[in-house]
């Protein structure tokens, strides 16, 4: 038992060679901002690295006092012990507690602090050297603590945590506002997001984190993919095995493809249970059921059969096989044939274009890292730190959309604020058309003119906005003077702004007034006109019985205008009449030369006119 030990042990070494070698060791430190507000010779902005655990608020702030304790300084042990609170009063700002480096894991450190009531913790580290992440341990023994860890940790530098301590120590309050706001890219409407995993279920408390959160997060995932507004990719970590060990009983049994592709045995322990190698297989049909389902539309099925594979084929069951997985496959609707194409052959001496595409992946590209750590969530391209935990990782996903494009469960009263429930977040509204600029978005409110049934409105979107282009008019009459009387109704509101109709003098806004024509003497000037003003408008008459003419604004007489019509209308008729008799006449004579001239050709060729001789008689007599 010894022996097997002491190889696996040297195994284990191998594979740690293998992290540092294989992947260029190219790790990204995932940073945030710490903005320090007073005192006034430490004003700045500084950077710090997020921890691999805790809830860090992705898309938020959140603003809080540094307390650096006068005892338990690295945190190690309660705060309880030494009589030290930091919970919260009525009124107080939040407590970041700086804590010292060293003596304990860091994780013990952030439950230490979150117990005495900090609501964020800051670790200085002890030496100077470049930023690192906080990870969490593999520890022994009680590690039910980790999950229960939600305050925010960050990693600060020796010189800054120095200047901090300085500045407590001289009394003066160390005001803070930590940013996370810019952890995670937003570019557009859409995130895509990467979740590093493994089948193995016996591999301690991460493993049984991984699947918690993929039995959890599963509802979530699956309505956001499908209504399309994340790209989901799950991804598998193997490593090869040195030539030198490629004949060797651990690589044959951890590896498949003559040692190309491998995983630690799960329980690390060669001689019972599970290999490697069976791992780096069901990893491999876990990837090849997301490209089927992919492939039919429904990259979503990859969380129901990694939900139910792990349910149904459980190592400690010895149900961990090809059948048991073939059940779930079936049980999803899948083709399970061209899943096993996709498998292609494990003993086979070449690359499997599947697995090798996985390698590929893990090295780092642009601002992530290479992918060393189990499990890792990429966002937008960036390794999340922080808890596996639903709420937080949904936060992290909210933070990676542009403004005013997240879907509706990011704005939900579980994972942000509505800032535009109280007064109206200071933006610009039409309480009467119920109309408001301000916009509710993860990272908080947006004062943005808003669109309304077609119609853009423009302004700042805080003092003003304003509604253009056609059918303005529609939207609360576009923000124009309107009003209505006896039935009739007039408005100011026109394609290109607010304008008084004829009739009418004001701003077009608020106000606008009837004008007395009347009065101002603007219609109805001749000397007999009557004139009565109306709203919008007036009404002309003449006084002695005498007839308006509106179009010449002048009064004439009622009979005189009778004789003028009745000898008008008999002018007309007898023209009509003599021009009857005058064309009637006229086709008479026409009528009459050409019939005359018709009938004298046709007597012309029948017998002699009067105008003509005798023609001479040339007949012949013959005698007999």
């Amino acid at each position: 038992m010894e022996l097997r030990s002491a190889r696996a042990i040297l195994w284990l070494l191998v594979w740690v060679a293998l992290l540092c070698t294989c992947c260029y060791g190219r790790f990204v430190v995932e940073k945030n901002s710490l903005k320090v507000t007073g005192p006034a010779d430490l004003k700045g902005t500084y950077e710090c690295a997020i921890g691999n655990f805790g809830v860090p608020q992705y898309g938020g702030t959140m603003l809080g006092i540094v307390a650096y304790p006068k005892a338990n300084r690295k945190a190690c042990k309660m705060f309880d012990d030494f009589d030290i609170s930091y919970k919260a009063k009525s009124g107080s700002l939040p407590t970041f507690l700086l804590v010292d480096r060293g003596d304990c894991f860091f994780t013990k450190k952030a439950w230490n602090a979150q117990n005495a009531g900090a609501a964020a913790i800051l670790v200085a580290d002890d030496k100077t050297e470049p930023l690192i992440t906080m990870d969490t341990p593999e520890e022994s023994g009680n590690t039910d603590y980790l999950e229960n860890i939600t305050i925010p940790s960050a990693l600060i530098t020796k010189s800054f945590g120095d200047k901090l301590k300085k500045a407590i120590d001289n009394g003066d309050m160390v005001n803070v506002n930590l940013d996370w706001t810019e952890s995670l890219p937003h570019p557009d409407e859409r995130v895509e997001y990467e979740f590093w995993t493994n089948s193995n279920d016996e591999c301690g408390p991460k493993c049984d984190s991984q699947i918690d959160f993929i039995k959890s997060f599963k509802g979530a995932a699956q309505v956001l993919e499908n209504k399309g507004y994340t790209q989901f990719t799950p991804h598998y970590i193997t490593w090869y095995c040195p030539d030198s060990f490629i004949l060797s009983k651990q690589c044959k049994s951890q590896c498949i493809n003559h040692g190309r592709y491998c995983a630690p045995d799960p329980e690390q322990d060669f001689s019972k249970g599970y290999d490697g190698k069976d791992v780096v297989v069901q990893n491999l049909r876990q990837v090849c059921v997301y490209k089927v389902a992919k492939e039919n539309g429904k990259p979503w099925l990859w969380w129901d059969y990694v939900t139910d594979f792990a349910i149904r084929c459980p190592m400690k069951e010895k149900k961990y096989t090809k059948e048991c997985a073939d059940g779930v496959i079936k049980s999803l609707g899948l083709d399970h044939k061209a899943i096993d194409k996709c498998i292609g052959d494990p003993d086979a001496d070449k690359e499997n274009p599947v697995l090798k595409a996985e390698q590929d992946a893990q090295i780092g590209k642009g601002p992530r890292g290479d992918v060393t750590i189990l499990p890792t969530l990429v966002i937008n391209n960036r390794q999340y730190r922080g808890k596996l935990d639903k709420g937080a990782v949904l936060k992290a996903i909210c933070a990676g959309f542009r403004e005013t494009t997240e879907p509706a469960v990011c704005l939900s009263d579980d994972i942000q604020t509505n800032e535009c429930l109280e007064n109206n977040g200071g933006c610009w509204q039409d309480k009467a058309a119920n109309i408001t600029a301000c916009k509710d978005t993860f990272r908080g409110r947006v004062c943005e003119c808003p669109l309304v049934k077609g119609v853009k409105f423009v302004g700042d979107g805080y003092a003003h906005c304003e509604a253009s282009g056609s059918g303005r008019c529609e939207i609360n009459n576009g923000g124009c003077w309107k009003e209505t009387r006896h039935g009739q109704t007039y408005s100011a509101c026109t394609n290109d702004g607010c304008k008084c109709p004829d009739g009418f003098k004001g701003d077009g806004i608020h106000k606008c007034e009837d004008i007395d024509e009347c009065k101002e003497r603007t219609a109805c000037q001749c000397k007999e006109c009557k004139c009565k003003n109306t709203w919008g408008s007036y009404e002309c008459g003449c006084s002695g019985g005498l007839l308006y003419m509106k179009e010449n604004d002048t009064c004439i007489s009622k009979s005189g205008a009778t004789e003028v019509g009745w000898s008008f209308l008999w002018v007309i008729f007898f023209g009509l009449v003599a021009s009857g008799i005058a064309g009637y006449a006229a086709y008479k004579y026409r009528i009459r030369r050409y019939m005359d001239s018709e009938i004298r050709a046709i007597m012309a060729q029948y017998m002699p006119l009067d105008n003509q001789g005798e023609a001479p008689n040339h007949s012949h007599h013959i005698e007999m």
